[in-house]
């Protein structure tokens, strides 16, 4: 089956007939139109810049007795570490949804307490895999735990020890031997202070955890505590990124991650671990603005309808959204160009892996 295209939806647009609603048209054999800017110009489009480059100064300044290092969040899916990131980096570099297993690659988010640099490393959820995805995943889970010079296992206070929690204790006892590791309860307002008390007696008689931490990561209870201690462990010696940067990972990874986000909360349970989202092209424009082409790749004609929605609603929602989001994000007007494709085989294709960020042979 070949792939199937819709025309480039931007929401500047008025009228959605102009989106991707003006029916499907095959693929040329060399792909051009999905390879250079829609606006008449040829050639492909500037790679995005990386959060590096957007810094202000980019130089690294070094106080005295300065600390860095990594610390690995780690949990079941939707433990809330992607919300704890964000909370703790003072903003958005990593999505959030009520739907688990939203995260798919490490994320590097970068905070700083006092004189210590604390780089967080945002991993996939850990759970049973079944597909090649979800091995990649929580491959890529495991690896963030064993490189990181500090590991925070997130719990929810509701769930407690769970068969998956002592499944990742397992685990930690074999991948993360030797490292520091705290454990962090999460949603602690779901739950009365005597089944806290209970719980932490409960995960630490399971595990020598370093110290334990009762956290809100959505209302922020707790964080800079943990935040603090975090700064006291990471290892001394240089800052890694410049003050001012928030996060490693490339703008154009960010840019599809936002996207999909919006994806997932506009679908609900019909389609998000389906699809995926790739920014194609990038061009910085004279005017200071910016021009963003993202392919959203899904696997059966079916669900194209289903992200299109009826005439073009739910596309034009979603890149709505999207835009609002990267513009501000950016601090300069964005102009969002949606296509969605069909590739039946994406979820086995080495290069889609790739541009998530995971490792395609860790789905074997």
């Amino acid at each position: 089956m070949s792939d199937q295209n819709d025309k480039p939806q931007d929401d500047d647009q008025p009228d959605v007939q102009n989106g991707a609603l003006n029916g499907d048209q095959p693929d040329e054999p060399n792909d051009t139109q999905n390879g250079a800017p829609q606006d008449g110009k040829t050639g492909s489009a500037p790679d995005a810049p990386d959060l590096a480059a957007l810094s202000q100064e980019g130089v690294l300044t070094q106080p005295e007795g300065a600390r860095a290092g990594f610390v690995a969040l780690i949990g079941e899916p939707n433990a809330g570490k992607s919300t704890l990131l964000n909370r703790m980096v003072g903003a958005k570099v990593s999505i959030v949804t009520h739907k688990v297993q939203t995260t798919r690659a490490r994320i590097r988010g970068v905070a700083i307490e006092g004189a210590s640099q604390i780089v967080f490393i945002d991993t996939p959820g850990l759970f049973r895999p079944r597909r090649r995805l979800d091995r990649a995943m929580v491959a890529a889970a495991w690896t963030g735990a064993s490189d990181a010079d500090v590991v925070v296992l997130m719990v929810e206070a509701h769930r407690g020890l769970s068969e998956g929690v002592q499944a990742i204790l397992d685990g930690l006892v074999e991948r993360a031997p030797n490292r520091p590791v705290a454990l962090a309860i999460n949603k602690i307002d779901r739950v009365k202070s005597e089944a806290l008390l209970a719980l932490t007696e409960k995960l630490n008689a399971a595990y020598p955890f370093t110290k334990t931490f009762m956290i809100s990561a959505e209302r922020g209870h707790g964080v800079d505590h943990l935040r603090q201690w975090l700064a006291q462990e990471v290892p001394e010696g240089p800052w890694l990124y410049p003050e001012d940067q928030i996060a490693d990972l490339p703008m154009r990874m960010i840019a599809s991650e936002i996207t999909r986000e919006k994806l997932t909360l506009r679908l609900h349970q019909e389609l998000p671990y389906q699809l995926t989202v790739e920014t194609e092209s990038w061009e910085e424009r004279k005017d200071g603005t910016v021009r963003i082409d993202q392919l959203i790749y899904v696997i059966r004609d079916g669900h194209k309808g289903i992200v299109l929605g009826n005439k073009g609603e739910t596309i034009k929602a979603v890149s709505q959204a999207s835009r609002a989001e990267l513009t501000e994000f950016l601090g300069r007007t964005v102009h969002l160009f949606l296509q969605v494709k069909v590739r039946p085989n994406w979820l086995e294709d080495r290069e889609r892996f790739s541009e998530m960020g995971l490792d395609f042979n860790d789905g074997d």
